[in-house]
């Protein structure tokens, strides 16, 4: 039986594993290096430490509703999307809510961790962290892994013949940019176009002399602001719109998909994207177009080398006098500190029982949280994780044999390896995973039985939002507040709106009902797709993230 628990890292997996051991009865203690909680969204202006934060300027690409906790919705005055600040205060009153900074060692650093000797009866782990110098080891009954995937920057350099030797001028990967001052009056090429790079574009075209964007593949924008300038996040991701996702023809789909792309502009003259494309990703930005579109940035092929000052592309053109280039080519998580015969049972995520546990261990008291990139917001994915993770280390839920393990990884494992920035590896529809870890933690609702129970309740849960509270209506961690919390969403995104009120007599207020009736134009128009292309591109920023 667990009882102890190892926690590394107090960014937003670590946190809500902290809450869920404590939910289950169990003892956690979590170690962070840094002084703070927040992991990748405390903001910092100092690479001394190492540790990767997001930049000055970011917003979250997941709305508040759509991204908090499922026990503690955001407060109601906070915008829809939040800047670091906001999203870091949201965590301090979750961990105040909770009391849980007194389980977090903080200024400790896990250097390694590895199997008891008698591990394969008691499923224990050696951690040895150290603070201040002084290294200090634990025995655990079981850890749970929280460091995220972004942990080292990726800078392929020998796909750029030239960058190290014969280019002039200065490279950095994103990981290093905090604002857009140090690149006033230079020309800057971004390379990468996830949401990072074309959110560094956007920003340095208001004050560098030109920035060009290097572009593999195919590339669609959307905005956040969808139908009747709600959240798209909360208009696109409705159970409704996932179940005409699985029941409509591919090919259909696929028809609609690229109409829908190019509703706001058309992709093809901006040379972002066609319609003939296969592979291709979609990012969010609403300010990328207008830039395009003014000129402030130029859009430019892959790179095939670099001169002493110019960049030359697979296209055959060259700029000139390029004074920076930025490389937004994304992270790899080697989890160094994990002991290598641990460490090479998962090359990756897909590796991992519903990516989560290395099913060869003899014990299933190793778990990696928040290692799984979703079309929706991560946070609520780490939350579900950890949930069901907590639920079967205190004996409440069971895992299969490792044999029926290892045939659902290789069957969800794709056969072509691609590259490792590419997090297209880890990303999976949001309704289709949560659904899945929360039908393994006994905590799926079930739309049918609310029919006849409640329906409009029901109505909410099927047209509406798939908002986290939907799993906090029944199972274990059943909270009182879920119902409330999703019949009220909407006046919740509305709120921090109303900062002047204008009269409209032919607005029928807040009513669900009116709510309802609006998924259905919008799931036709744009939203029931939004899980299928998703799929094959959604990139959301920590949740997105760089």
């Amino acid at each position: 039986m667990v009882r102890s628990v190892g926690i590394i890292g107090a960014g937003v997996s670590g946190l809500a594993s902290v809450k869920c051991c404590l939910d289950e009865g169990l003892e956690p203690t979590c170690f962070e290096r840094s002084e703070d909680i927040g992991g990748l969204w405390r903001y910092t202006n100092s690479m001394d430490s190492g540790r990767v934060s997001v930049y000055r300027s970011v917003i979250t690409n997941t709305s508040k509703e759509m991204s908090c906790f499922s026990d503690f919705p955001c407060p109601e005055d906070f915008p829809n999307y939040l800047p670091h600040s906001l999203l870091m205060e949201y965590f301090r009153m979750y961990a105040r809510h909770f009391d849980l900074l007194r389980h977090i060692q903080f200024k400790t650093t896990v250097l390694s961790v590895r199997k008891h000797p008698d591990f394969a009866t008691s499923g224990q782990w050696e951690v040895v962290t150290e603070t201040d110098g002084i290294h200090k080891s634990h025995t655990f009954d079981a850890v749970m892994v929280c460091t995220g995937h972004f942990q080292e920057p990726y800078l392929p350099l020998a796909s750029f013949p030239g960058i190290d030797t014969r280019f002039k001028g200065q490279y950095l990967h994103s990981w290093e940019y905090k604002d857009a001052e140090a690149f006033r009056g230079k020309r800057v090429l971004v390379v990468g176009t996830g949401n990072t790079g074309g959110d560094l574009s956007v920003e340095l075209s208001h004050v560098a002399a030109k920035v060009f964007l290097s572009v593999r593949s195919s590339t669609w924008v959307f905005s956040r602001v969808s139908h009747q300038g709600f959240p798209f996040d909360m208009i696109s991701t409705t159970r409704f719109n996932h179940f005409l996702d699985w029941l409509l023809p591919s090919a259909l789909m696929r028809r609609i998909r690229f109409r829908k792309f190019n509703s706001w502009f058309n992709h093809t003259n901006y040379g972002l994207a066609s319609t003939k494309s296969s592979n291709f990703k979609a990012i969010t930005n609403e300010e990328l177009p207008f830039c395009l579109l003014s000129g402030t940035i130029v859009l430019k092929s892959n790179v095939k080398e670099f001169t002493e000052s110019s960049a030359i592309f697979e296209d055959g053109t060259t700029e000139e006098n390029i004074d920076v280039v930025l490389f937004a080519t994304g992270y790899i998580f080697p989890f160094s500190f994990l002991e290598e015969s641990v460490r090479s049972l998962f090359d990756d995520n897909r590796s991992l029982y519903k990516r989560v546990f290395p099913p060869q261990l003899e014990k299933p008291t190793l778990a990696i949280i928040g290692l799984v990139q979703l079309t929706g917001s991560v946070m609520v994915g780490a939350e579900m994780q950890a949930r069901w993770v907590t639920g079967i280390f205190a004996g409440w839920n069971k895992l299969p044999p490792t044999s029926k393990m290892m045939a659902d990884v290789l069957k969800k494992k794709p056969l072509v390896e691609r590259n490792p920035s590419e997090r297209k590896n880890l990303k999976m529809s949001f309704i289709s995973y949560i659904d899945e870890i929360a039908s393994c933690a006994g905590t799926k609702p079930s739309v049918l039985k609310l029919l006849l129970t409640d329906p409009r309740l029901a109505l909410a849960i099927f047209f509406g939002p798939c908002s986290p509270y939907q799993y906090r209506l029944v199972g274990r961690g059943k909270w009182r507040g879920a119902r409330e919390a999703i019949l009220t969403q909407w006046q919740r995104t509305l709120k921090p709106l109303r900062t002047r009120v204008v009269d409209d007599s032919s607005n029928s207020s807040s009513s669900w009902l009116w709510v309802c009736l609006l998924a259905l134009p919008a799931a036709l128009t744009s939203g029931f797709l939004f899980s299928k292309y998703s799929q094959l591109g959604w990139s959301h920023r920590a949740g997105s993230q760089p």
